[in-house]
């Protein structure tokens, strides 16, 4: 385990909410599972910067992968995880079937969206590598963790564009929301792609 896993993991472990949820998701028995993106990343930047456990965070991203794609299918996993939690937690964990994501992204975002074979490979595709961390609560209470870019743009809070996929249409959006929450975070300004 790389330093940096080390400590995203202490982070994770010292995050109440962030633990309440990974531990709740385990017992759910899911497929291929990872709780991801501001859920983890915000976490990180909060005791980089001395801020309290929570601070910032709108919600908690729940993937899961499920081949059946159907809208029945991934309802009834959200209204399972839904009922496993009291307020505020049931209100914000967002739950997505990774497998369904292909479906629904154009016309959320207006991107194309080729469809995915698994959780993790839904991190290669966030808008930025320091939002492209995921982490599991193991059946052995070890916090497994993917990062398909590491771990070194979110513990030096720096924003950079996916170097794997366009820009992001709502780049500035999003670099916008987290630097009102954050302003310490640095920006690396979008290479032009033409």
């Amino acid at each position: 385990m790389t330093d940096l896993n080390a400590r995203l993991v202490e982070i994770v472990r010292a995050d109440p909410g962030l633990m309440h949820v990974l531990t709740t998701v385990r017992g759910l028995g899911l497929n291929d599972w990872r709780v991801f993106s501001g859920a983890v990343y915000q976490s990180v930047w909060n005791a980089v910067t001395g801020r309290p456990a929570g601070y910032g965070r709108k919600d908690y991203d729940l993937g899961y992968f499920d081949p059946d794609t159907s809208w029945d299918a991934e309802d009834a996993v959200i209204r399972r995880v839904a009922a496993a939690f009291d307020e505020p937690f049931r209100s914000d964990v967002e739950v997505r079937n990774q497998a369904r994501v292909h479906l629904w992204f154009m016309d959320r975002f207006g991107e194309p969206y080729e469809p995915l074979t698994g959780t993790d490979e839904a991190l290669t595709r966030f808008v930025a590598p320091a939002f492209a961390v995921g982490v599991r609560l193991e059946a052995d209470d070890r916090i497994s963790v993917a990062a398909p870019f590491g771990l070194e743009d979110v513990f030096s809070m720096t924003l950079r564009p996916n170097p794997n996929r366009p820009l992001a249409k709502g780049w500035d959006r999003v670099v916008a929301s987290a630097r009102a929450r954050w302003p310490e975070i640095q920006v690396i300004a979008p290479a032009s792609r033409g």
